[in-house]
């Protein structure tokens, strides 16, 4: 039985992170591997709390939202990640503790941000999905009908700054950044290279 991993996408909204987690979830599949598909926020409780924020039902100080991330990335950690990996699966999440460094810090210290997530385990393999932020807000104006709060052009240009900062630090290993301007079938070839070089 090939061993359980953990892996995470990340990227703007709108660069396709779902599109190429379906792709690498049907290859990984292909190879004989047992595969569990998840995303945060999750879809229980805690998590949708925040969905609430992010569509602007209803408010809470941007250090609330913070700690109810990690509080969600708690749970989701201990109830749903760990034991699908202990089962060998590779689990693929669409965002992780990435997406809180570069979003929450449009609103908090980043150095605050990573020390109420520091006790969470490093992913095995992150990929950051690099797209523009315009071409982004091209995409979400043409797929969705009402944008949540972090679709904003010139929120999303503060979200790439950190997002490349963090791909520079050497205490996050492993995380790749893919060229998302390319088809989806060469991002897809490129994640799968370096897949295939991993496990």
């Amino acid at each position: 039985m090939k061993k359980g991993k953990f892996i995470v996408f990340e990227g703007l909204d709108g660069s396709g992170q779902s599109t190429q987690i379906s792709f690498l979830q049907k290859y990984l599949e292909s190879k004989g591997y047992k595969v569990h598909n998840t995303t945060e926020p999750t879809n229980n409780l805690i998590g949708g709390l925040i969905r609430g924020i992010l569509t602007k039902q209803w408010k809470l100080s941007n250090t609330g939202i913070q700690l109810l991330y990690a509080a969600d990335r708690a749970h989701h950690l201990e109830s749903e990640i760990e034991p699908a990996i202990k089962k060998n699966n590779i689990v693929i999440s669409s965002r992780y503790y990435f997406s809180t460094f570069a979003y929450g810090s449009l609103n908090n210290d980043l150095d605050w941000l990573k020390a109420i997530n520091e006790k969470f385990p490093l992913p095995d393999i992150t990929f950051f999905i690099k797209v523009s932020p315009e071409n982004c807000m091209k995409r979400i104006n043409r797929s969705r009908f009402r944008k949540e709060f972090f679709e904003e052009k010139n929120k999303l240009e503060k979200v790439m700054k950190t997002y490349l900062k963090i791909s520079h630090d050497k205490k996050f290993k492993k995380f790749y950044v893919i060229d998302g301007e390319q088809s989806r079938e060469k991002v897809a070839e490129d994640i799968r290279k370096i897949i295939d070089k991993n496990l």
